[in-house]
């Protein structure tokens, strides 16, 4: 027999009945959830834990990418099977266990963006680290999905044990008091939330240059353009290598594959573009393994070089380390 429209739909048809037969009336209740969100791999002798924070979806209208129509923003949303209409952004923190210490890469929106996220404390604990051993926060850029996380409601520190590392240039900007008087409106509530994230523990934060180590192995690497202080960051153990790339691109479907398109979210988007090729470049050439902030979770994989953009391609997926 020959496979074609008429017989694949007509096996359709048949399993659709077979599928509200009464022995299948007793089947049973649907659980509405998702099991906790944490995955591990291995760099080296690092052993690294993504720990999903959780999705928010955005609707997207015309402007969201800067220099693109909506319509060629939906059709590239297609093309990677998903909805033309709205945009799932997730967010996926790193644990970077080095055997001496466990250091917390970004914190997650800390539940303030929505009852889709903040899920960041739940699945840590799901996947057997308990928050107060965490050594070091080191946070690549200070946005709220990337800092509510170190103080998610006044008065509570989500690791008061933990010392706290931030980019300088990064703090030298947002904390500017003359800088926000003169921030347009639409930066002005990131300058305060900075402020109330950072204010209460600002004697104690920790500041940390480019090219220099934030832990063993472990090297800041400039990455301006999203925001003044942008910082990725290179993870090296033994002959291994994994690149965290923080913010260099949002959703890989829009921005790997289309790198030159600028996310409303790059507060310089000339600059983050001239980053975001920089750094795909570099990763692809090397095969460098790379793990995405907002990368569809466990969000780590490799890029390739595709045309005049990338492809993410994700990594293996192991139930060994």
């Amino acid at each position: 027999m020959s496979i074609d429209r008429r017989t694949f739909m007509a096996a359709g048809a048949g399993l659709a009945a077979a599928a509200v037969a009464p022995s299948a009336q007793a089947a049973a209740p649907k659980l509405g959830q998702q099991t906790a969100g944490a995955y591990r791999y291995k760099v080296g002798d690092y052993e690294i834990t993504a720990i999903h924070d959780g999705i928010n979806r955005l609707k997207l209208t015309e402007g969201f990418v800067r220099n693109a129509k909506l319509p060629e923003v939906q059709d590239a949303l297609k093309q990677a099977y998903m909805s033309p209409e709205e945009l799932p952004i997730t967010f996926t923190v790193l644990v970077v266990n080095t055997g001496s210490k466990l250091i917390l890469f970004d914190t997650g929106l800390g539940g303030l963006g929505g009852p889709t996220n903040g899920l960041m404390i739940p699945n840590m604990k799901a996947a057997g680290i308990d928050p107060a051993a965490i050594d070091a926060v080191v946070i690549s850029h200070f946005h709220g999905d990337h800092i509510n996380g170190v103080r998610p409601k006044e008065g509570i520190e989500g690791f008061s044990k933990a010392e706290i590392l931030v980019p300088a240039k990064e703090w030298d900007f947002w904390m500017d008091d003359a800088k926000m008087a003169q921030a347009p409106e639409g930066l002005k509530g990131n300058f305060q939330n900075v402020r109330r994230v950072f204010g209460p523990i600002a004697k104690d934060v920790k500041r940390y240059d480019w090219d220099k180590e934030v832990a063993p192995g472990i090297t800041a690497i400039g990455a301006p353009g999203h925001t003044p202080g942008h910082t990725i960051f290179s993870v090296a153990s033994g002959s291994d290598r994994l690149m965290i790339l923080s913010d260099v691109t949002n959703h890989p479907a829009l921005f790997v594959r289309n790198p030159d398109w600028s996310a409303v979210f790059d507060q310089d988007a000339e600059m983050a573009r001239a980053t975001r090729h920089k750094v795909l470049d570099m990763v692809a050439a090397e095969r460098m393994h790379v793990a995405g902030f907002h990368f569809p979770f466990p969000a780590n994989g490799y890029i390739a070089k595709d045309g005049k953009g990338y492809e993410l391609i994700p990594a293996p997926w192991t139930t060994v380390l």
